[in-house]
């Protein structure tokens, strides 16, 4: 069905590969969103892009029809062996997201996608890639742990996509991406995706230092907040923030609420929080497992846990719909993450609430903030009723850390030069 955030322009007028299409077709896509209109058609034609777009705007399935319809329509010699695309996100969520997108979308093209991240399932993930894969999607940590031990080359990348770059930069990969990039066939020997919320000048650097002369696209936000997001700041103290968090949480059933929060230690303090006073609620930050934080965000994602408490580990790469609330118990010393963290909710068109609690702590970053969306957020008055005296926290105990073995090496399997579909 066609929703107001998508365009008059069809995926089957593209010219896409007819297995690609029937997937379209079966999970229901038609129409295009921005970023898929502008990019696309370059893309398909061959050509580089370094595009801007919002997360959310459907940016991960333009480079995947991209490159599945590049793989399935450039036929391979027989001793290259692949793999034949790297796409390179700075988190382990996004990695996944981008994961479940290809299997969808790849569904019929007879290809193999590996993720590959840290975290969890480090044999399996060794063993997939020694019997070969196609695409490879994944974070770059792993993925040069993997590449430096031989279990895969990167002599026939034909494709590489990098996205939200500029996260990439926030969290220190470039060094990493930067590494992968000259292992790889030169730039004019491959076709380069880059995908970014701003392409600011280091972004672009990078860009056209690995990419060979890409056509820059950006597509603008009608607003730097989504549009039907109802804003609402709260000037409290910090040592009554758990008190009107609890008063919030009482004027609204919390069937799905993501509440922020700036530290692993914080979170786990909210959530204790939470949890002894009625409120069924898990954490989720950068030192949970990845098997428990998968778990976590499918009991979220189907309703059975209605509140997730996070660090900006998952401000970005979530796509989760029906968010009803977010809340910032901290405001992010980062404006971006602001508009990132309120994303989570309002997605597709439908509405939402962000609610942030600016206290004497983190105040210092509201204007900021407010600078960056261009606009005021609408402070709205801490009544005694909001604030709810709390029954003693439930103690939280930290996950502990295992270290992965290493690999070995193994076999790959050439990608055949047929389209054939399953």
């Amino acid at each position: 069905m066609k929703n107001d955030h998508l365009t008059d322009t069809t995926f089957k007028s593209f010219g896409l590969t007819q297995c690609l299409l029937d997937a379209l077709d079966e999970v229901g896509f038609s129409h295009c969103t921005p970023i898929q209109e502008a990019t696309l058609p370059m893309a398909l034609q061959g050509r580089d892009l370094a595009g801007q777009a919002q997360t959310g705007t459907g940016k991960s399935a333009a480079f995947l029809l991209a490159t599945m319809h590049y793989l399935m329509e450039t036929p391979v010699s027989e001793e290259k062996r692949g793999p034949w695309s790297i796409m390179l996100a700075p988190t382990r969520e996004l990695a996944l997201q981008i994961h479940k997108d290809a299997e969808s979308l790849g569904r019929f093209t007879g290809m193999e996608f590996a993720a590959v991240y840290g975290g969890t399932g480090y044999e399996q993930q060794r063993r997939q890639l020694q019997e070969g894969v196609d695409i490879i999607i994944g974070t770059p940590g792993r993925i040069i742990d993997f590449y430096k031990q031989r279990v895969f080359s990167l002599d026939d990348i034909e494709v590489v996509v990098l996205d939200e770059a500029d996260r990439m930069f926030d969290l220190g990969f470039i060094g990493d991406i930067r590494y992968l990039f000259r292992r790889m066939p030169p730039p004019d020997k491959r076709i380069n995706y880059l995908f970014s919320a701003t392409l600011s000048q280091r972004v672009l650097e990078l860009a056209y230092e690995h990419m060979n002369d890409p056509e820059v696209v950006r597509i603008e936000p009608e607003q730097i907040t989504a549009q039907n997001v109802t804003q609402k700041l709260y000037h409290v103290a910090k040592d009554d923030k758990i008190r009107l968090l609890l008063g919030l949480f009482g004027q609204h059933t919390p069937e799905r609420t993501i509440v922020f929060v700036n530290t692993k230690r914080g979170a786990d303090q909210v959530t204790g929080y939470l949890k002894g006073n009625g409120f069924d609620a898990e954490v989720i930050s950068g030192d949970i497992p990845q098997n428990k934080r998968e778990s976590l965000l499918r009991r979220f994602q189907e309703g059975d846990l209605p509140i997730l408490v996070a660090t900006d580990v998952a401000a970005r790469g979530l796509h989760i719909p029906g968010v009803s609330h977010v809340i910032n118990f901290d405001l992010p010393q980062d404006a971006e993450d602001y508009v990132h963290r309120i994303g989570r909710t309002a997605r597709a068109g439908e509405s939402g609430d962000a609610l942030s609690l600016a206290c004497d702590e983190y105040v210092y970053s509201l204007p900021d903030i407010e600078a960056y969306i261009e606009q005021k957020i609408p402070s709205e008055v801490v009544t005694p009723e909001l604030l709810v005296e709390p029954r003693p926290p439930v103690r939280m105990k930290r996950p502990a850390s295992g270290r992965p073995r290493s690999g070995q090496n193994g076999r790959r399997r050439p990608r055949s030069s047929s389209a054939d579909s399953t």
